[in-house]
């Protein structure tokens, strides 16, 4: 059962923002989805839109600039909350962990293990709700892509996943959580100190050991100020170069990590992937 919290028209379709009570992380949830103009019992492919650190639904449906778009294309963008949020979930002072960092992940450490899931809920509940609430909606075809950590979550999921997507793409995502500051810091307060259990969200990692897509697209600013430290794309190339993975890596000259660097490619990938979604 889902509530409407506000839906508009644009582009011919409509934008919609929802709610709803989630068994998987035992909290309110709250998603957004794009509906582009289709005719009465037209099924349409599904573009699920992962976000960053700090980000809501909010970020990318109101500076995303997709819409158009996905009319255009004839594909529907999906984008889910980045963690759990509410009074009696845990939380922690800095920005890059706690609620609004769930890194896409279930976590196993206390506090965060009874709310923190978002693995499940991505991967399971709400492609389920969807399948519910969306007849218009073909999960027959999916793809995925995402911002940073949300880049992060689309690599590791369709990784883990492969024979749901038909294709995979990327904003400046976060490749090696193994090796970078964030990754370091989330992995150890979610999962503890075995670095075993972190390879699951590691995309280099799961490239490394043996996961396997068709191809990948991944956008990089090359003013990005998280480039060197946390983003590490060279590694990305490296693996994929090892394991026989087609990767486009576009270093993108002035581009920082912000929406304007997002909002100007995402069109872009919204065309990519409906080549591969109506093929």
């Amino acid at each position: 059962m889902i509530e409407i919290v506000s839906s508009a028209r644009a582009h011919g379709g409509t934008q919609g923002v929802y709610r709803h009570e989630s068994t998987v992380t035992g909290t309110p949830m709250t998603f957004s989805v794009f509906v582009p103009p289709h005719d009465a019992g037209e099924r349409l492919p599904v573009l699920w839109y992962l976000s960053g650190l700090t980000c809501t639904h909010a970020n990318v449906t109101d500076k995303g600039e997709y819409r158009a778009a996905c009319s255009e294309h004839r594909v529907i963008l999906i984008a889910p909350d980045t963690s759990p949020r509410g009074d009696d979930v845990p939380d922690d002072d800095a920005w890059d962990f706690g609620q609004g960092a769930g890194f896409y992940l279930d976590a196993t450490e206390e506090p965060w293990s009874t709310h923190f899931r978002m693995r499940s809920y991505v991967e399971e509940e709400l492609p389920a709700l969807i399948a519910a609430e969306f007849p218009m909606a073909d999960l027959q075809r999916q793809s995925i892509t995402g911002h940073s950590m949300g880049g992060h979550g689309a690599l590791t999921i369709a990784l883990r996943n492969p024979d749901r997507f038909r294709s995979v793409s990327a904003f400046a995502p976060i490749v090696a959580p193994l090796h970078c500051p964030w990754g370091e810091k989330a992995l150890t307060g979610y999962l503890g100190t075995d670095k075993g259990a972190w390879r699951a969200y590691d995309a280099c990692a799961l490239i490394a050991d043996g996961a396997r897509l068709s191809e990948l697209l991944v956008d990089q600013g090359d003013a990005d100020g998280f480039l060197k430290e946390q983003l590490k794309p060279e590694l990305l190339r490296e693996v994929c170069a090892a394991a026989g993975i087609p990767l486009t890596l576009r270093m993108q000259p002035g581009y920082d990590h912000s929406y304007y660097f997002i909002s100007t490619f995402l069109p872009e990938h919204v065309a990519w992937h409906a080549a591969r979604l109506h093929g």
